[in-house]
């Protein structure tokens, strides 16, 4: 006979089975008089969810996993694409910045021309009165004392200078130059040393011109033709020199002379060229001095 007796709600079920042993055919033997009876009592436990199976369990893992890395990819493209747009933003307005501000000076200095032009522009109306204010031509005056150079001389700063195409001796070129009434050039201010280089820069640089400077009397004291010292914040030598160097001539170099708008020492042997000076003449013309 089997009872069944249920306990909590659905948590667990008891069951009794009974089993009856009837009497033995032998009547030698006596039987009990009441049936023996065996008790078994079985537990299930209702509660506890089915088992997974490991492999489900390890399948669905590398699911999670695979899913959790490509969202960490598709944050980190994302992130890349908008700092690649912020810095092209940023490149392109500090561009348009400086194109402003270009934009802004070209107006600027076009105002600027534009006024000048309007102030020093001519107008009819002022022209016409008692007092012009437009320039009138040059009054021509007879006989009018006028500084000039000779011919193939060239003026600058009431100085003639004469740029020699023969090469001498710094000796030879410091009598040529007193032949034509001058003595080689003596530099004495940074507006005449402007004038010279710019002049030489328009001919072959590789010209070298003697000036009127030499130490040849004492070793490093440079003396300029008139017998001046030289002043050393007006001298415009090269980077190391002078250097006095012997390899060419075991007498060194004593002389110096002007090219590239630089200074160097030579020796006054060498043949160059030369830059002749003197003074601008007075003399009378017909005409204005132009």
């Amino acid at each position: 006979m089997v009872k069944e007796m249920k306990m909590s709600e659905g948590e667990v079920l008891y069951t009794e089975v009974e089993f009856t042993r009837g009497a033995r055919a032998c009547t030698n033997e006596t039987t009990s008089s009441s049936a023996e009876t065996t008790y078994s009592e079985v537990r299930i436990l209702r509660t506890e969810p089915p088992a997974e199976l490991p492999g489900a369990q390890q399948a669905a893992e590398p699911n999670e996993r695979s899913k959790v890395t490509w969202q960490t990819v598709a944050l980190l493209v994302l992130s890349a694409l908008l700092a690649a747009a912020v810095i092209a933003l940023c490149v392109t307005l500090n561009k348009n910045i400086q194109t402003a501000e270009h934009l802004r000076k070209l107006q600027y200095d076009h105002d600027a021309m534009k006024k000048n032009l309007s102030e020093t522009r001519c107008e009819p109306t002022p022209c016409s009165t008692v007092q012009p204010t437009c320039p009138t031509p040059p009054e021509v005056k007879i006989n009018q004392p006028c500084q000039k150079c000779e011919g193939g001389w060239e003026q600058d700063g009431g100085q003639c200078y004469f740029f020699s195409i023969s090469r001498s001796s710094w000796e030879d070129s410091r009598n040529e130059c007193k032949r034509r009434g001058g003595d080689l050039v003596k530099i004495d201010s940074r507006e005449e040393q402007s004038f010279l280089k710019n002049r030489l820069q328009k001919m072959d640089n590789r010209d070298k011109f003697w000036i009127g400077l030499t130490d040849s009397a004492v070793e490093g004291e440079w003396l300029w033709v008139d017998g001046s010292q030289l002043n050393k914040s007006l001298s415009f030598w090269f980077w190391q020199e002078p250097d006095n160097w012997r390899l060419e001539n075991p007498d060194g170099e004593d002389c110096a002379r002007m090219g590239e708008g630089w200074w160097w020492d030579k020796s006054c042997k060498a043949p160059q060229k030369s830059i002749c000076e003197k003074q601008e003449e007075m003399g009378r013309t017909a005409v204005t001095c132009v």
